[in-house]
């Protein structure tokens, strides 16, 4: 893509030279033209015009005097533009020089990151610096000074790449994954308890109802037993404190005797 757009502006810029040498000789042409002519060493331009359905006299040579201020006209932009095309040139030249000393810069920043140089004072460290650069492959055709300035400011930056080394951002990002790792162990742990707590509220209510099913049956047999014990000579009777008192009960009226039990705790 680099290489199309350098193409792209090499044409351009042949294409706008050609253009100014061409206005610049069809002035000459035009207005040497016009000056034989007026001094009658050349013949003016013929050219059959009518107007009102009458031929013009002289049409010819007002069409030259025409061409030839508009010629002469033109070259008075010649110098406005070539001025436009240096600005375009030499701002070009620049986002080249700047893309070429960022791209420098970043390559021995990253170097600076992976802990590669070690020398402490300034003038060893842009030449340590500058050395790398110098022996990468892909830096190899850019320019002294563009290397010299990334060199000086992979040194003033030093002590960011420092603090952003990989082994720092490898221990940083390795801890951020473990604490990732322990917040889904947590989730997975308590949608476990969240789903036992469902089971066992599930099951609680079984049971309850289970137990309310067994005391509804307790209560109906028993009513079946108070209906059914009248009628096979059987006696009701409930078991509270006796006084107590000498007399023995008569042996033979305990047959026909039923006590009622204080209900259990589950009833």
């Amino acid at each position: 893509m680099s290489q199309l757009r350098s193409i792209a502006y090499l044409a351009q810029f042949a294409f706008q030279r050609l253009a100014l040498a061409i206005f610049a000789l069809a002035a000459l042409a035009l207005t040497g033209a016009s000056l034989m002519a007026a001094f009658g060493l050349w013949n003016w331009v013929s050219l059959d015009l009518q107007y009102a359905g009458e031929p013009v006299e002289n049409a010819g040579m007002y069409a030259q005097l025409a061409l030839t201020a508009l010629a002469v006209g033109l070259c008075f932009f010649l110098p406005t533009n070539r001025r436009v095309m240096q600005l375009e040139t030499s701002h070009r030249q620049f986002n080249v020089g700047m893309q070429d000393v960022a791209r420098a810069y970043g390559m021995v920043h990253a170097a600076d990151r992976a802990e590669t140089f070690q020398m402490s004072s300034e003038f060893d460290s842009v030449r340590e610096r500058l050395a790398y650069l110098r022996d990468h492959p892909d830096l190899s055709t850019l320019e002294p000074a563009v290397l010299e300035m990334a060199a000086q400011m992979s040194h003033v930056a030093r002590d960011l790449a420092e603090v952003y080394s990989d082994e720092k951002l490898a221990r940083a990002r390795s801890f951020l994954k473990q604490r990732q790792e322990e917040v889904e162990l947590f989730n997975s742990r308590l949608d476990q308890a969240k789903s036992i707590s469902t089971e066992m509220k599930h099951w609680l209510h079984e049971v309850e109802l289970e137990e309310s099913v067994a005391v509804a049956q307790l209560e109906r047999l028993r009513e079946e037993m108070r209906e059914i014990m009248p009628e096979i000579g059987l006696e009701r009777v409930v078991q509270t404190q006796a006084p107590a008192t000498n007399r023995k009960p008569d042996p033979t009226s305990l047959d026909n005797i039923v006590i009622d039990l204080p209900p259990k705790a589950a009833e």
